[in-house]
């Protein structure tokens, strides 16, 4: 049943999910994919790490399972980067469906030529530190969203959204239910001007 929701989630589009759920749990609209073709959905596995260090993150990848997405609250720092291509492509072959940072990355031409869905702050010349510090598989704050482990993380061109993991048949169903209730919409007003009017005057009147 699990990969089954994530399977659905994954053809959903994150503004769908952001009205199912009123908005509550998006990240910071400054966290952006890499590429604006990538898309992610899988399980959560936090890191949570001072400004620009790594290697709590590396330990995060070596606990991960194919297909989870690591949420890595860097807490906005932009001076130095978690990770670099070397660090992506080795998400990438041990089957990882994702990365999300509060932070910044490096080597952004290489990243972005393996393919690997990457959703960050910003990006930097700077190497990341190497003090150790940090935690895996605790509740974090990524963009100003709350994240456990577990929870499902969306994302695409739009951004980042969470549906913690006892909401998902809910917000799955009211997602779906929204997107049904827009096609119907788009489907009555396409290449009709009349109806179009008609709708707008609808609008204006309430």
């Amino acid at each position: 049943m699990t990969d089954e929701v994530i399977a659905r989630f994954a053809t959903i589009p994150t503004t769908a999910i952001s009205d199912a759920t009123g908005g509550m749990n998006n990240m910071d609209a400054a966290l952006k994919p890499l590429r604006q073709d990538y898309r992610i959905a899988g399980r959560a596995v936090t890191v949570k790490l001072p400004g620009g260090d790594n290697p709590a993150m590396l330990r995060a990848m070596r606990t991960a399972n194919p297909g989870d997405v690591l949420v890595v609250d860097a807490k906005g720092d932009l001076t130095k980067a978690v990770a670099g291509d070397f660090v992506v492509g080795m998400m990438k072959t041990l089957g990882l469906a994702g990365l999300v940072v509060d932070g910044a990355v490096r080597d952004v031409h290489d990243i972005r030529a393996l393919g690997f869905p990457v959703f960050v702050r910003g990006t930097t010349v700077a190497a990341s530190s190497k003090t150790g510090e940090g935690e895996v598989n605790v509740p974090i704050s990524c963009g100003g969203a709350a994240v456990r482990p577990g929870d499902l993380v969306v994302g695409d061109a739009d951004g980042v959204t969470i549906i913690p993991r006892e909401q998902e048949q809910a917000v799955l169903q009211k997602a779906l239910a929204k997107l049904e209730k827009d096609e119907a919409r788009e489907r009555e007003v396409a290449g009709d001007i009349d109806a179009v009017r008609r709708y707008l005057d609808m609008m204006a009147s309430k």
